[in-house]
């Protein structure tokens, strides 16, 4: 049976404008850019540099009609040609000044360049003689050795990948062969399958001496035991003294576990981080920039402008003339819209870095870490009036070059503990000195969680065993038994 009913809903809905807005926000330096290189090549009718005056379209108020579907119907008829145009001719830059003298700071953050690590490993394997078939083989090899080194493929998965996408049917006995080739190219240890065969090829590579030898016996039949810094089951079964041991370990210890990372940019071209702000110290005062990357000129084509000025002067409006308006109306409105999406931007990361500078003002003016206070998303919210959303976006992936370094904006939240005197306390403050009382352990007899849950109770911070742990963690500190040496 039919039956008919009334509902109320209420919907929010965001606009094209706003979910424009805030994918610009939550974008770093660099994927701006390419975002902006991206806008520009799509839309004829906005154009980057000092040509015009952008003003000239802000005050423009843009009369869109749309159906209930959703989709634009706009009458040619009802445009306004005159919020296109203004008789202010004189071009933004013969309006702007230079107030900056020669011996400024150069704004200018210089791009770092290089040679892929790929290609590094593909320029060696030039000095062997290889087949055509081997060579290939090689190449597919190598282009699958990670940032850090290493194959951490299976040589079955390698034949299989090799067989569909490359139409190359060979052996694992072949292949084996051919990666021992790979194996031989710089930084030692590069095309290891894992830790074990990275550290062994390393080792081999070094003059024969008593401690080498010892060190490949010790990774080759006790692996699990040195891992596990089992020095005790080391000494009793290979016969050795204590000395013998610490000499061997000590070799193993100047090997590079991360042979890739040794090569400047690792599998990439060599890069560098563009911070989005700059915090400087002026006579004891903090002052905030934002990188000008993140501040483009931009404007709305002449060209564009001029074809208006020439419809609306034109008696006889043929039919291409006015679908041709309605399309240069629809770039014209998109360049508006993105252009007040980038002001709109540089007005919210400012807004919301100024309000964290504020916050974490004696931090940076000091650079000590005990002096960050407890902040989350939420404090830098209620201050500038946002959503927390909004400053999440900001602080997940935005940079800030201080005097003490580059800084992920994220490092300066972080949550409060109560101290013995009831004062509220960083959890970054907590980890700081949990770190420095690691640093300080003998390293022969390492700080077992209890015991560094005593010590900084001593200190004035309660805090359990288990806070301990899920900090340590945090800090990618190992237990107190893998934190064991030989000294």
């Amino acid at each position: 049976m039919l039956k008919q009913s009334l509902q109320y809903k209420l919907l929010q809905k965001l606009s094209p404008q706003q979910i424009q807005l805030m994918k610009l926000i939550q974008l770093p330096t660099q994927a701006f850019e390419q975002k902006l290189k991206q806008e520009l090549e799509e839309n004829p009718a906005l154009e980057s540099g000092k040509e015009t005056s952008v003003d000239e379209f802000e005050n423009a108020q843009l009369n869109d009609e749309f159906d209930d579907s959703g989709n634009e119907n706009i009458n040619t008829e009802d445009i306004n040609i005159d919020e296109y145009l203004s008789d202010d001719e004189i071009p933004s830059y013969k309006t702007q000044s230079n107030n900056y003298s020669s011996d400024d700071e150069d704004k200018n953050i210089p791009y770092a360049s290089g040679t892929s690590f790929t290609q590094h490993l593909k320029t060696q394997m030039n000095t062997y003689r290889l087949t055509e078939e081997e060579e290939a083989i090689v190449e597919f090899l190598i282009g699958s050795i990670d940032e850090s080194g290493y194959i951490r493929r299976s040589l079955l998965d390698i034949l299989d990948d090799l067989a569909f996408t490359q139409n190359i049917f060979t052996t694992e006995e072949e292949l084996e062969r051919l990666l021992q080739k790979v194996q031989q190219l710089d930084p030692a240890g590069v095309g290891a399958r894992d830790l074990k065969e990275c550290l062994l090829i390393q080792l081999k590579r070094k003059d024969e001496k008593p401690s080498i030898n010892l060190a490949i016996n010790i990774l080759e039949n006790s692996f699990d035991s040195f891992v596990k810094k089992h020095y005790s089951k080391l000494l009793q079964k290979h016969h050795i003294k204590e000395s013998e041991l610490k000499e061997a370990i000590h070799q193993i210890e100047k090997l590079n576990p991360k042979p890739g990372g040794s090569y400047v940019g690792n599998n990439k071209i060599a890069e560098q981080i563009v911070p989005d702000f700059t915090i400087r110290i002026i006579e004891s005062e903090l002052e905030l920039t934002l990188n000008s990357r993140n501040a483009p000129e931009l404007h709305v084509s002449q060209e564009y402008n001029n074809l208006m000025r020439g419809y609306k002067d034109s008696k006889d409006k043929s039919k291409s003339q006015k679908d041709a308006i309605t399309f240069i109306k629809q770039k014209l409105d998109a360049a508006k819209w993105f252009i007040d999406a980038i002001k709109q931007r540089q007005q919210t990361l400012l807004l919301t870095m100024d309000a964290i500078m504020q916050h974490q003002k004696d931090y940076f003016l000091s650079g000590d870490e005990r002096k960050l206070k407890p902040m989350i998303l939420k404090d830098v919210a209620d201050v500038i009036n946002m959503d927390v959303s909004t400053v999440s976006r900001v602080a997940n992936s935005k940079y800030v070059s201080t005097p003490y370094g580059t800084k992920l904006i994220k490092e300066f939240f972080s949550e409060s503990m109560k101290n013995e005197q009831g004062e509220d306390v960083s959890t970054k403050e907590i980890k700081t000195i949990l770190e420095n009382v690691i640093k300080e352990e003998d390293k022969k007899k390492p700080l077992t969680d209890d015991k560094l849950a005593a010590i900084l109770k001593e200190k004035g911070y309660p805090i359990a065993r288990r806070t301990i742990a899920k900090y340590r963690e945090q800090l990618d500190i190992p237990v107190a038994r893998l934190r064991k040496k030989m000294i």
